[in-house]
């Protein structure tokens, strides 16, 4: 490939050369992955997704686990907590239904989607299936999941006996293919299948599309997606410091207010995301209390102050350590979904351990503001555009 291109991540103008099988490009000034090195087929893309689209239903059918309480066999299934919260705690219940079940099976679904668009060459089908790809990768959450499940089987081991059920394993495959999957597919080189970039002057070329990550001239649309073409997303700044603000405040009551409250023979435990690991450190349980905490805690404070520190970095135009600042924005996206294990685990507990019984679990009031603090700060790292970080960078 001799097609000049400019760096989706930072604008550098590179001529990309040719590698050996199974190597990759990156980008010499942020580092940023250009391509996926050796040359997936799309059909393995097609049978990765199919097959991850045949196990959706079993998985979401069968339960995961089962517990056995007081002699009562309550199984937990994938979609169950979140039905089970969706009247006291509906907002919370979306999120949490929305990343287990509707995200990954948007993401399987976009994929065959994408193949029949470019097959027909309806443009507006594999546009939309690869924005969908893009957008809510971040978003399917399986991996998160199985972790949040094995957190509510150690805190329920002392009252009721655990079975595994066919669903965990359904999941378990899920989340191989859709790690497969995401790792092979690049939605630059489906757009180099539906039309090859073309040969450009690199003095000439001023714009990246933000949609199809084609390299052209100044204009204002993109001349292979028709897409709208901006020199820099609009209002980027703006829209991630309102995230992080609304995030900001919204913190506050979710580390005040009770997160969950747990029922044990009459006697009435309100836990706060910090008492709550307390008490998995008092009870022997200390690596899910570190994980609690750092999913939690940490991860959230973790994401408001780096995404602070680099808009306050774009704004006073820094003109040193960018690569740090791009390393930071990147480590920002990828820790972002963990803070829904929490969720997760309230969820799976509000399954298994029924209401009105000798023991019950319901979410506090906590856990409302707790799930806006986790969709503002994954809104507003993806809202960040972070070619601002390179703006000021020292060309000499």
């Amino acid at each position: 490939m001799s097609t000049v291109r400019l760096c989706p991540c930072c604008d550098l103008p590179l001529t990309p050369m040719v590698t050996r099988l199974g190597q990759s490009a990156f980008c010499p000034r942020c580092e940023s992955r250009l391509y996926h090195g050796g040359m997936p087929s799309l059909r393995g893309d097609l049978a990765l997704a199919l097959a991850g689209l045949i196990l959706f239903l079993p998985a979401h059918l069968y339960p995961l686990i089962t517990i056995r309480l007081f002699g009562v066999m309550i199984p937990a299934t994938i979609p169950s907590g979140a039905l089970t919260l969706s009247a006291d705690f509906p907002a919370v219940a979306a999120l949490i239904l929305f990343c287990s079940t509707l995200a990954p099976f948007l993401v399987f679904a976009a994929v065959l989607s994408a193949q029949y668009g470019l097959a027909r060459r309806q443009l507006r089908l594999f546009k939309t299936s690869l924005w969908l790809i893009e957008k809510l990768k971040h978003w399917a959450m399986f991996d998160v999941f199985l972790v949040s499940l094995g957190i509510a089987c150690f805190k329920v081991k002392d009252y009721a006996d655990i079975h595994v059920g066919p669903g965990l394993f359904c999941l378990v495959m899920m989340q191989l293919l859709m790690v497969i999957m995401l790792t092979r597919i690049h939605v630059k080189r489906y757009w180099e299948a539906w039309q090859p970039e073309t040969d450009h002057n690199s003095e000439a070329l001023m714009l990246h599309c933000h949609v199809c990550h084609m390299s052209q001239s100044s204009s204002s649309d993109c001349q292979r997606c028709q897409a709208p073409m901006h020199y820099r997303l609009p209002h980027s700044v703006q829209k991630t410091w309102a995230y992080l603000i609304s995030a900001a405040i919204f913190i506050i009551p979710a580390n005040l207010y009770p997160i969950s409250i747990f029922l044990n023979n009459g006697k009435r435990i309100e836990d706060t995301i910090l008492s709550g690991v307390a008490s998995l450190i008092s009870s022997g349980m200390e690596g899910i209390g570190a994980l609690i905490f750092f999913a939690s805690i940490v991860v959230p404070v973790a994401k408001i102050l780096g995404l602070a520190f680099i808009l306050l970095c774009i704004h006073v135009k820094r003109e040193i350590n960018h690569l740090h600042r791009m390393k930071l924005y990147r480590m920002i996206q990828w820790i972002g979904k963990w803070s829904m294990m929490d969720l997760f685990v309230i969820a799976i507990m509000v399954t298994l351990i029924d209401r009105g019984q000798i023991l019950d679990f319901t979410p506090g009031p906590g856990a409302i503001a707790f799930a806006t603090v986790v969709v503002l700060t994954m809104l507003a790292a993806e809202s960040l555009d972070p070619r601002l970080i390179w703006d000021k960078h020292d060309k000499k």
